[in-house]
């Protein structure tokens, strides 16, 4: 069937079914989940017109296509067959990709990029195999500015070839003059996205549960067996969380969807396992790397757009892995892992950190990130232009804006059990440093004098054998639960749990600190102790560090003031007796 004879899709259900009268009717082309985040970033600004019908289709040509069913299943949306859309005309096509058979779509084709502009080498063949290239594979065809994407038996298959940035379109008209005329430099819809979420900052950091004082730390990967962040250092996270002082920084980690959808997210969830016992969070939604980006003190990342986007952001970058062979070198990326600080695996990882934060001047990137767009906030105008234009259809009055990044749902999850160095403990004034208990099995030095805390949160096996305090969540009978757990973990010298917010139990096995087990049926020793929720749980290793050196749990009581991770922290304790 020629396109001139296909139908128009759905003509029949808008004259009879509809209850809106469509009179365009837009085709979304997905090739897998990462493509698209990038529709829904762009559809917004056409979806909300009720002459305009949106339906989806999936080419089925993308190796990470998994997964990609169930993504739009949860946002509702209708998709139809590869073949269906084959078969009808449209009136618009939008992708986000150029993989598949699209010359066989019958409607003007906007293809915009997936991420930050067109910037990675890689040609159909390498494509194909599943990313397994080597050096020798690469024939330096850059993905979407090249004559291998972009032509269909010598004819040009895209209508409008959108872009970020002037120098695209000048690397484009270098590969492929005849694309000229169909080049639309047209912004950055989702770097503007970013720059709007800017002045809610610090909402981004409440919801995340974020003080002030603590650090975020986000680590991106691409996907790829060779030059991914994760492919090369698969241990840098836990690596990481275990160098740093647990309440000074929080960890994330935005990962590529194509990693999820080729190892599946329950396999990435296992590798990651140890990081996440350690408090490093893995993002579960695609878009969540939006917020924690703009929330974040540094981004530690690879080739991948996120760690570009968010030094154009002002965020202060350092690179993992900068594969300088996998890009185009006139491409802004290039440009930017050349001139970022690279981390160094075999040196201080934590000194590295804090100096990258520290020494970050953003105006030593500008010559890089101002190639970001060239059209900063006005990306949602300039393409819905073009897409109402090429339907022949008038704008809507109101104007084309993009919402700010939503909050993150909750609060970041933390570590629950650490390896505890109480530096001093006199006249009522202590200073803690926690790491993550995953330190116990990792080559990195034990601090000198830690004692352990465990939570009762999926704690290892091993952790409870060597745990020297017990941390319970609330819930009733606290006084029933400290003593059962003592006497369950012999070892064990300390539990402590909340009665109430603000109000904990603290329980001390009595017998000697350097005896073995416990003494038969005793009823452990009790402190009641008032302050925050984080204090109080400090102050469970400060009762150990005091018993280590005084036997009597009465000289703790009183007034203390907690300095952690440059904050103060103030609680009372008390002495309880154990019939009351």
């Amino acid at each position: 069937m020629s396109p001139s004879a296909r139908p128009r899709f759905a003509a029949d259900r808008t004259a009879r079914w509809s209850t809106f009268g469509h009179e365009r009717v837009v085709l979304a082309v997905v090739h897998n989940i990462t493509a698209a985040t990038r529709l829904f970033d762009t559809l917004p600004v056409l979806a909300t017109d009720p002459r305009i019908r949106i339906v989806f289709t999936r080419t089925g040509s993308s190796a990470f296509d998994r997964g990609t069913t169930e993504f739009l299943a949860r946002r509702g949306v209708t998709e139809i067959s590869w073949g269906e859309a084959c078969r009808n005309s449209f009136d618009l096509a939008l992708s986000a990709s150029y993989g598949g058979e699209l010359h066989r779509i019958d409607a003007p084709l906007f293809v915009i990029p997936h991420g930050m502009g067109y910037n990675k080498y890689l040609n159909k063949e390498t494509k194909k195999q599943r990313n397994k290239e080597t050096k020798k594979q690469r024939n330096n065809s850059v993905f979407g500015l090249s004559a291998e994407w972009l032509l269909h038996e010598g004819a040009l298959v895209p209508t409008a070839i959108v872009l970020s940035h002037n120098e695209q379109r000048d690397r484009l008209i270098s590969a492929v003059p005849a694309a000229a005329p169909r080049a639309l430099v047209a912004g950055d819809i989702c770097f503007d996205q970013l720059s709007a979420s800017l002045p809610l900052r610090a909402s981004y950091r409440r919801a995340y549960g974020l003080p002030a004082h603590r650090k975020l730390l986000v680590i991106s990967s691409t996907w790829g067996s060779n030059d991914a962040l994760l492919a090369r250092h698969p241990k840098l996270p836990l690596r990481l969380a275990e160098s740093l002082p647990a309440d000074k920084f929080q960890i994330v980690i935005a990962a590529h969807p194509n990693i999820a959808a080729e190892h599946s997210s329950w396999q990435l969830g296992e590798y990651l396992a140890a990081a996440t016992r350690a408090g490093v969070h893995l993002l579960d939604d695609v878009d969540a790397w939006k917020a924690a980006v703009v929330a974040a003190d540094l981004v530690l990342g690879d080739h991948g757009s996120i760690p570009f986007y968010a030094t154009a952001l002002g965020v202060a970058p350092l690179l993992a892995t900068a594969p300088a062979h996998a890009l185009d070198p006139a491409s802004p990326i290039a440009g930017f892992l050349a001139t970022a600080p690279h981390l160094d695996l075999d040196g201080d990882l934590a000194a590295q950190i804090e100096a990258a934060i520290t020494d970050h001047d953003p105006g030593r990137y500008t010559a890089h990130t101002a190639l970001t767009t060239s059209h900063p906030l006005a990306g949602a105008a300039i393409l819905r232009r073009a897409m109402y234009e090429t339907m022949d259809l008038p704008e809507p009055d109101a104007p084309a804006e993009l919402p700010a990044a939503p909050l993150p749902r909750a609060a970041l999850p933390r570590a629950q059990s650490h390896l505890v160095l109480v530096r001093s403990a006199e006249h009522g004034t202590a200073q803690v440093t926690r790491y993550p208990a995953e330190r116990l099995s990792s080559g990195t030095d034990l601090p000198r004098g830690a004692h352990l805390a465990v939570g009762v949160n999926e704690p290892l096996h091993r952790w409870l054998r060597l745990a020297d305090i017990m941390i319970g969540a609330p819930g009733p009978d606290t006084r029933r639960w400290i003593t059962d757990t003592l006497h369950g973990l012999p070892g064990c010298r300390l539990a402590a749990a909340p009665v109430r917010p603000g109000e904990w139990l603290i329980g001390i096995d009595p017998s000697p600190m350097d005896t073995e087990t416990p003494t038969p049926s005793t009823e452990p020793d009790l402190l009641t102790v008032t302050g925050s929720d984080d204090a109080c749980r400090l102050f469970a290793s400060i009762t150990h560090h005091h018993l280590a050196r005084t036997a009597d749990p009465s000289t703790l009581a009183g007034t203390w003031t907690i300095e952690c991770a440059g904050v103060s922290h103030r609680v009372s304790a008390d002495p309880t007796s154990t019939t009351e």
